[in-house]
């Protein structure tokens, strides 16, 4: 286990320098003048070329990557190109919002798919059943900004019952009807892909020759259920998990737009917006960072859980 992890963890260091690498090249590539963006709009060539001096414009491209990879490795991302501010603390203040709503939602989402998993597992082929696959499967086609509409309009515009926007609140933590609505959207998907998981990994596992074994022991089959054959049902829902909380911390772009919650989503599209590449730059080193830890601790648990399903390779 401990070669495995470290072989992981050198794989993922080098693919996050790749990714920062990409992305350094990418907006280099972008149109436009970093130095012209600060000067404003009727900017003075002697402006000009005093800022490009002090951001090092001027210096080879390979130096420049050089200084970003040394400087991010400590924590610092540079400066904002539209304030005078930080780009870790831009990244910082907008980081808890799509913490804590990717947090409540994997709080509810591994409980609840889990539980309605091995119900439609437990009656496979009755009612209960389908009605969960028909259910699951028609939830997971509808994409999450159509779902999203959906919920404002009924819930909050129609019926009242909840705000249609983060707008007004202090804070998310202060005012908690903001979050109900965000996270039955951001729920719906991944709840329906992990049942199915647990569901098929369930069938398969109540059908093994170990959990068969166990029952000839005088296991009761509660016990044979949950403890041995849930552990191995879950391992491939595990790393569907991790992939789900990656997009939750990456992806939730659309999700905040709708809501009008300040998390890192509604960050990255005001400084595509303002062509601020520092910010963007720091965004895409947190969370290619983010997907490689996520990513790393669900292989780690997953084999683990399922050990057997190791072996040989």
């Amino acid at each position: 286990m401990t070669s495995y992890v470290l072989r992981r963890v050198l794989l993922g260091v080098v693919q996050v320098v790749l990714v920062m690498t990409a992305v350094f090249f990418l907006t280099e590539a972008l149109p436009g003048d970093a130095a012209v963006t600060i000067a404003g709009d009727n900017p003075d060539p002697a402006i000009i070329a005093l800022l490009r001096e002090q951001l090092g414009l001027n210096e080879p491209a390979w130096q420049r990557l050089g200084g970003w990879l040394l400087g991010a490795l400590h924590g610092d991302f540079g400066q904002s190109l539209v304030g005078p501010r930080a780009v870790a603390d831009i990244i910082g203040a907008a980081l808890g919002p799509t913490l804590l709503l990717a947090g409540l939602t994997l709080a509810l989402l591994v409980p609840l798919s889990v539980a309605l998993g091995m119900l439609a597992a437990h009656r496979e082929g009755g009612r209960i059943d389908r009605v969960v696959t028909g259910g699951t499967l028609g939830l997971y086609s509808a994409p999450e900004f159509a779902m999203g509409v959906l919920v404002v309009t009924v819930f909050a515009v129609q019926l009242g019952w909840f705000p249609p926007t983060a707008v007004g609140s202090g804070s998310l933590l202060g005012d908690p009807a903001v979050l109900v609505l965000p996270v039955f959207v951001l729920l719906l998907r991944p709840i329906c892909s992990l049942s199915r998981l647990v569901r098929a990994g369930m069938i398969d596992a109540q059908r093994a020759e170990y959990v068969r074994h166990v029952r000839r022991l005088g296991i009761s089959p509660v016990r044979a259920r949950f403890a041995h054959a849930l552990p191995n049902a879950i391992a491939p829902a595990v790393q569907q998990l991790a992939r789900t909380a990656d997009w939750l911390i990456g992806g939730v772009i659309v999700i905040e737009a709708i809501f009008v919650i300040p998390g890192l989503g509604t960050t990255l599209v005001e400084a595509v917006s303002a062509r601020d590449l520092p910010v963007i730059q720091g965004l895409a080193v947190v969370l290619a960072g983010t997907t490689v830890l996520v990513n790393l601790a669900a292989d780690i648990a997953a084999r683990g859980l399922a050990p057997a399903s190791e072996v040989g390779r």
